[in-house]
């Protein structure tokens, strides 16, 4: 037994037998000692043991369905939530636009016209940004970019450290810009479920869109600024490049270049008109699943089509939609049982609105040592955050968005995250070692941290997010 898990281990049994004894904690009822209980158990599965996430969070959900905390229905009733379906026709659309060779389209018009090694890097990051709109989840981004970087890092083979400069530019900038949308990354559906469970206040794409894309695109290109000056010397960025057309199509087995085809047309008509009617969602009030239920209809139709249905439902990572299914009931546990109002009422009071978003992001920020599961950490810190924001009469919006955002930082161990690990093994091609990771991370962190919290602060409030209530 690794020195993790015994120490999980031992701190999860003691807060158990703690909780078995009625005399202690007299203000708590059974069901939250239960749901306690089996939250501890699973965080600490989650922390400290090989076993798959979905698994221990289906096993969790379970528990809580068997020992009566919650009602079967509702354990089953998360799996019909209008998040997982958005997500479900989000990852369909992602497969009819992936078929069609768009992305190294895109690639040529944006990359293509970089002529110095800055141009390079902030076009990169805006392509990236982009993909937040047309691919759900972090890693279907990596998938999708991982390339565009192989033909980026053959034309510049000869400049070694630009090459991995991109290789560390590329996760970075995924994971960094996942918050500009809704379906950036599943633990935004779940921030989105456990505000909605626990305080009645409903986020939209809009609105989420409204809120994160400006931190995304900021964050993103200041993130592209310490990579770059963190993995380069002034005489690497000193010389010109020039990325043609013919090195990426090496890299594409659809044509980059030349007329568009019908499929190509068909597709990016559809992409476009279904995020302009996800933004228009206050217009014409259909909620942002129904939008993409039509697109996934018309994406896979044998007419309109690019994928055939069940060849994009394959690429749907239904062990997210498990995890985020069961994680929703944990957190209508939590909540319902009065047990996330328990934990956070020992907390001291009279603390400031800005000291408190303050503890909540550097937590949320270092939470990815522990938690390597992006949505684990929404699904443990989040409920907590939105009980101990209500207490403190801070906005529990403002409190659970920065949270959220803040957990996308995850670049300290080659493990941290998917987009990491893949970037991390390419065979044949330079890429960055650990100490390259660490080197950036004591600069990307506190760079992210104050960032978030200055949108919390003072821009959020400008947008309708106010800091208190």
């Amino acid at each position: 037994m690794n020195l993790r898990l015994a120490v999980a281990l031992c701190a999860a049994l003691s807060l158990c037998a703690l909780l078995v004894v009625p005399g202690n904690f007299p203000g708590l009822g059974g069901d939250a000692r239960l749901t306690l209980v089996v939250f501890a158990l699973a965080t600490c599965a989650w922390i400290a043991t090989p076993i798959d996430d979905t698994y221990i969070a289906l096993g969790a959900g379970l528990a809580l369905t068997v020992t009566g905390v919650i009602s079967s229905d509702t354990l089953f009733g998360t799996l019909g939530d209008s998040t997982v379906w958005l997500l479900i026709c989000a990852f369909v659309l992602a497969a009819a636009v992936s078929r069609t060779g768009l992305a190294g389209r895109a690639a040529v018009f944006l990359v293509g016209g970089a002529r110095t090694v800055r141009q390079l890097t902030h076009l990169t990051t805006a392509a990236l940004v982009v993909t937040a709109f047309a691919v759900p989840a972090t890693s279907g981004r990596a998938a999708l970019a991982l390339p565009v970087f192989l033909a980026l890092a053959k034309a510049l083979s000869d400049r070694k450290r630009l090459v991995v400069m991109l290789a560390l530019l590329f996760p970075t900038v995924i994971l960094l810009s996942a918050v500009a949308t809704l379906i950036g990354a599943g633990a935004h559906l779940i921030t989105v479920s456990v505000l909605w469970e626990a305080t009645g206040d409903r986020i939209g794409f809009t609105e989420w869109l409204l809120l994160g894309l400006p931190l995304a695109v900021v964050c993103s290109h200041l993130a592209a600024e310490a990579v770059l000056l963190t993995t380069t010397r002034r005489a690497d960025r000193r010389g010109p490049v020039h990325i043609t057309a013919e090195q990426i199509q090496q890299h594409s087995d659809r044509p980059v270049t030349g007329p568009w085809s019908q499929a190509e047309t068909r597709c990016a008509l559809l992409l476009a008109t279904v995020v302009v009617l996800w933004c228009a969602e206050p217009l014409h009030q259909v909620p942002p699943a129904v939008v993409a239920l039509i697109g996934a209809v018309v994406a896979s139709s044998p007419a309109l089509g690019t994928v055939r249905l069940k060849d994009a439902l394959k690429t749907v990572p239904w062990s997210l939609l498990l995890f985020m299914a069961a994680t929703m009931a944990m957190g209508v546990a939590l909540a319902d049982s009065g047990a996330a109002k328990w934990l956070v009422s020992g907390l001291p009071g009279g603390v400031s609105p800005a000291v408190f978003l303050t503890v909540v992001i550097v937590v949320s920020t270092a939470a990815h040592l522990v938690l390597q599961s992006r949505s684990a950490r929404s699904s443990v810190l989040v409920p907590l955050v939105v009980a101990a924001a209500v207490g403190a009469g801070v906005n529990p919006v403002a409190a659970a968005l920065a949270s959220t955002a803040a957990a996308g930082f995850c670049h300290t161990l080659p493990a941290s995250a998917k987009p990491v690990t893949l970037f991390a093994e390419i065979p044949g091609t330079p890429t960055y070692t650990p100490r390259d990771l660490l080197r950036l991370s004591a600069v990307l962190a506190p760079l992210t941290a104050a960032l978030v919290l200055l949108f919390a602060v003072a821009v959020w409030p400008l947008l309708g997010v106010p800091l208190t209530r």
